[in-house]
Order: C-alpha cells, then structure tokens, then sequence
C-alpha cells in the first residue's frame, strides 16, 4: 500500500458524519446512485459532500477505513450518459458503510444478514445492498442504517 492508500475503482461521498462507499463493477450505478443520495441528503438540509469517484484511495488507521481523493479528480463526478459534472468535494473522510448497487431482478430478495464488503485484502465494511434504480436511495440507506 502507498502513503495515499490503495486506489479501488469506487466512489465515495459523506452524508452528516456518515461515509459511504459505492462499489460494484463499471456501469453498476455507483456514480449516479451517490450523485442522488447527495442531492436528496442536501434537500433535506445535509451536509453532504463528495470525496471522490472513479478512484478512490482507501487507508486503514487501526480499526477506521479512511478514502481520500486524487488531486487529479477533485470535484469531478461521471453521470453515466450526461457527462462530467462538478461537485464540491471533501479531500478524505472515515467509511462507515460499502454500498452495492443491485438490480431488483438478479438480486436475493433479502442480503445475507451482517453482510460485509472487502474493499481489498483484509479491510472490510458492513454492506448496504440498494437497488440501483431507486428513486430515493439515501432515505433507503437511512433506513438500513437506523435499523
């Protein structure tokens, strides 16, 4: 691992003091699913950010996982089929959570309980499964979190 971590294909944002992780293959959804929980987390009076997307640098600090964005990216986010749009981002912030967008079709109809997510090697976060096409994911997430 470098000093800035190492570099996972994601994208990372925080909602209030919650860091969420997208992860999944390309096309998955990841970037406009985070797009919308920070539109809908701020139209609800939210300190939300973006960290990074596409690459994000994930670092473990004893038990915390941290992801920080390359320089190269700040403020950037690709909105799969409308372009490159600029975000206010945050340069690092703590995760809480590994988010996995699913398609309602393919997936269980229920994740397996105290589900987790490796990020890479050993590092690892609880995973939130969330429909890639919902219209209001970060109540959904929310949800998940309260629960």
């Amino acid at each position: 691992m470098s000093g800035r971590g190492v570099n996972i294909h994601a994208t990372a944002i925080v909602v209030g003091t919650t860091g969420l992780v997208f992860i999944g293959p390309s096309g998955s959804g990841k970037s406009m699913l985070a797009f919308d929980c920070l539109c809908e987390a701020r139209l609800h009076g939210q300190f939300a950010a973006l960290v990074a997307d596409d690459q994000v640098f994930i670092s473990r600090f004893g038990t915390h996982v941290v992801a920080s964005r390359p320089e190269t990216i700040k403020d950037l986010i690709e909105l799969r089929h409308g372009g490159i749009a600029r975000i206010a981002s945050i340069p690092r912030a703590l995760l809480h959570y590994a988010v996995v967008p699913v398609i309602r079709g393919e997936a269980k109809r229920l994740p397996p309980e105290k589900a987790r997510e490796t990020l890479f090697g050993e590092v690892s976060l609880p995973a939130l499964h969330v429909p890639s096409d919902l219209r209001l994911p970060f109540s959904f997430i929310n949800a998940l979190i309260a629960s």
